[in-house]
């Protein structure tokens, strides 16, 4: 018998399972690789760029522009002063002449660019470096700005860092744990800008996808990792030490109480003016702008100030710009006019023993609005250093382009230490209507937008009020149409007309005051009255929103009563 002998069968696929085992080895260690390069922190170091020489580090960010060193001083580029540091209204710059005017409650710094010489206040203050011009860019050496801002500069000369803090910044502070690397960005991939050991301590200025942008001792910026760091105190940037702030003078259990005094040609005759109890402040007429250079005209007179005193009254003399609009403009236009004016008015309030200024500039081209806050700015700080009080007189608000779009109220509310609202004319001389001088409703309009428009502090404020009415003549042409005009008169005079004509006076609702009206000469004559009644009307007002006081234009449209009615309106309890 026959033997079958059978084939062993051969084994199919081998060679494909052997590539699939190598491939899958490959693969995994691949992806181990490829897990250990996602894993593995980049250990590169670099050198920390920020994009230019001497940049400038500020709240954890990287400013615009860079800083100027020389002789280890920086000087920092104005644009980051005004945009940065937010202090555009305090540091002013002239392009034409180089004057830079640096200004704060007390101080005013100035200088010029390419000179070492300024002035605090009215004394030198020398400079090691000059303020200067590079590029079309403006720069300012730091002293000054630390004397004024109290400004914290911390230069790191390796790395040319320059970091920037501000008086009263409050950072918060982290301590490292073992040791931590400052990467470029919020990822380990990120190549290393600086190492830290244990202990080492940081600012810490934000948070991003688990890391903190720090600012290590020596002002490199960048991330580490929260893990790394355990946050400790909050670091408090000093406050420069500076004289007690100037106080403006308050009257202890009551209020200003103030009259303006007309002063036109002659000085007033002291022996003719009644008692008027209860007036603690005098503001004559004195100084005028008397040109576009800053000159002034003076009025003042020393036997007046010896009269005011000897009456316990203090004497604020009131500055005005001759509501000449051209000459206005000309001389706030430039730092050395500003000067000028200052200068004279400094002079003037030594040699009278003045109190106050008190500026009234009106008929203002409204082109002339910042110009008009510099020139308070720079003088405030000189009048409290001779302890005289700033004052300036504000017109109701409106959309007159002259006589109130100028005025910024806001501004001006931060810089003085009163604010007189001249809440009269409602109606002036040339109306083409009759009408209140100053009603209730529109006084009061005048005074509560002021205080919640424009921030100006209740404090602050002094109501003006009106001792004057106006006798308006209504009369019809041919054609029918009525005419108006008017003419001002004092309280006595009114007195006058109504007891001579014995009309008996009605009370007016929509103005809070009391009216007559009477017929002459085929004409309506209309007056609405200022008496004890309106008066008392308006110093409630003032007690209603806790201003500083009352002021009255002028003192020589006075009824004898009328100063007994106020001051007793002002102290007694509501």
């Amino acid at each position: 018998m026959e033997t079958v002998r059978m084939r062993p069968r051969r084994q199919s696929g081998g060679w494909l399972k052997w590539v699939v085992l190598t491939s899958g080895i490959v693969a995994a260690a691949a992806g181990m690789w490829l897990g250990w390069q996602r894993l593995a922190p980049n250990n590169t170091e670099v050198k920390p760029e920020y994009g230019a020489a001497h940049p400038i580090l500020f709240h954890g960010q990287v400013a615009e522009g860079n800083a100027l060193v020389n002789q280890d001083i920086i000087s920092l580029p104005l644009s980051f002063i005004h945009d940065q540091l937010g202090l555009k209204e305090e540091v002013y710059y002239e392009a034409k002449t180089g004057s830079i005017v640096l200004t704060n409650a007390n101080k005013v710094l100035r200088m010029k660019t390419n000179a070492l010489t300024a002035t605090i206040n009215k004394k030198p203050y020398p400079l090691r470096i000059a303020a200067q011009v590079k590029d079309d860019a403006v720069y300012l050496p730091i002293t000054p700005l630390e004397e004024l801002y109290g400004l914290h500069a911390e230069y790191n000369a390796q790395d040319d860092i320059i970091t920037i803090l501000r008086a009263g910044d409050a950072v918060q502070r982290g301590v490292v744990h073992d040791d931590a690397d400052i990467r470029r960005g919020p990822t380990i991939k990120e190549p290393i800008v600086d190492r830290l050991a244990n202990t080492d301590i940081v600012r810490i200025w934000g948070e991003k996808q688990g890391w903190y942008t720090v600012q290590s001792t020596d002002g490199v910026l960048g991330y580490v990792r929260k893990q790394d760091i355990e946050l400790t105190e909050t670091e408090q940037i000093k406050q420069r030490m500076e004289s007690a702030p100037f106080t403006a003078w308050k009257v202890v259990g009551s209020k200003i109480n103030l009259t303006w005094e007309a002063v036109y040609e002659k000085a007033p005759d002291t022996d003719k003016i009644s008692e008027m109890p209860g007036v603690n402040v005098v503001s004559p007429t004195w100084f005028e702008l008397l040109d576009g250079e800053g000159n002034i005209r003076s009025k003042a007179d020393m036997h007046y100030v010896k009269w005011a005193q000897n009456r316990g009254m203090q004497v604020w003399a009131v500055f005005s710009n001759g509501f000449e609009p051209e000459r206005t403009t000309a001389a706030l236009a430039k730092a050395d006019t500003r000067l000028q004016m200052i200068h004279q008015l400094a002079a003037f309030a030594q040699m009278y023993k003045l109190k106050g200024i008190n500026l009234d500039f009106e008929n203002v081209n409204t082109s002339d609005k910042a110009n008009l806050v510099q020139f308070v700015r720079e003088l405030t700080p000189i009048m409290h250093e001779q302890n005289v009080v700033v004052s300036i007189d504000v017109t109701p608000k409106s959309n007159s382009e002259m006589w109130s779009l100028f005025l910024d109220r806001g501004a001006l509310g931060k810089v003085v230490d009163y604010m007189m609202i001249m809440a009269y004319d409602e109606h002036w001389a040339s109306s083409p209507t009759s009408g209140s001088v100053a009603s209730l409703p529109w006084t009061e309009q005048s005074l509560s937008r002021i205080i919640e428009e424009d921030g100006v502090p209740a404090n602050k404020i002094v109501l003006g009020m009106p001792l004057y009415a106006r006798l308006w003549t209504e009369k019809k042409d041919d054609s029918g149409k009525v005419k108006v005009s008017s003419k001002a008169l004092g309280m006595e005079t009114v007195k006058s007309i109504i007891n001579e004509r014995q009309l008996k006076p009605t009370f007016d609702a929509d103005s809070g005051q009391n009216y007559v009206e009477y017929e002459d000469d085929g004409a309506l004559q209309r007056i609405w009255i200022e008496d004890g009644l309106s008066i008392k009307a308006r110093t409630a007002l003032a007690k209603k929103y806790g201003i500083a006081g009352v002021a009255t234009w002028q003192r020589q449209f006075q009824s004898d009563d009328i100063w007994a009615i106020i001051h007793q309106s002002l102290t007694k309890l509501p």
